[in-house]
């Protein structure tokens, strides 16, 4: 059995980021994506069954990223809107600084592929934020609607603005994001 090499694994994320991304899952294979990690075919089987199973724990992988990012810095202890603010602004800079992890991330949700995914896995991911919209609305801060409805208020305005694809004018600044902010917290707030 070959001994897992951490430098190699993050090789193949990162290709199969770049490859998918240059030209889609259907023309992607395996051996452009060894290629492209500067590594042979046969290793890439060391870490993944197939090309399905690359390809789907690299999502996972970039959700986890992303998980750890846009959680970073709520806690209880912040007033509901505060927290949401904090959210919003580390998911802008992690679809700003990570524009090609959003854009695989985008594609693979509307692929075949995003069936193969476990969701129950990645709402776990985010249970804080599930968590924090239902106290809002326990505290009558937020309405109440279900949860799916909150977050598609106060979350996809990002992915909407942060996509350069979407929105070509769109510069990313604090004072942007705070408006930004601001727009949907309105749509959500009591």
């Amino acid at each position: 059995m070959r001994i897992k090499d951490e430098e190699k694994q993050d090789a193949l994320f990162e290709a199969t980021v770049t490859v998918v991304n240059q030209i889609g899952f259907a023309s992607s294979s395996v051996s452009k994506i060894a290629k492209e990690a500067g590594v042979s075919p046969a290793t890439l089987y060391t870490y993944h069954k197939n090309k399905e199973d690359l390809l789907v724990s690299t999502y996972l992988n970039i959700k986890r990223k992303l998980s750890t990012i846009v959680l970073e810095g709520i806690s209880e202890e912040l007033p509901i809107k505060d927290s949401f603010r904090r959210v919003w602004c580390n998911l802008f800079q992690f679809t700003v600084k990570y524009p090609n992890y959003f854009h695989f991330s985008e594609q693979f949700s509307n692929s075949p592929y995003n069936g193969q995914i476990n969701q129950k896995a990645i709402d776990k991911m985010f249970m804080p934020i599930a968590q924090l919209i239902r106290q809002g609305i326990e505290q009558k801060i937020i309405k109440d609607v279900d949860v799916d409805i909150i977050s598609a208020f106060i979350f996809y305005p990002v992915i909407i603005l942060a996509n350069p694809r979407l929105c070509k004018t769109f510069i990313v600044t604090d004072v942007q994001v705070e408006q930004s902010f601001q727009l949907a917290w309105d749509a959500i707030k009591r």
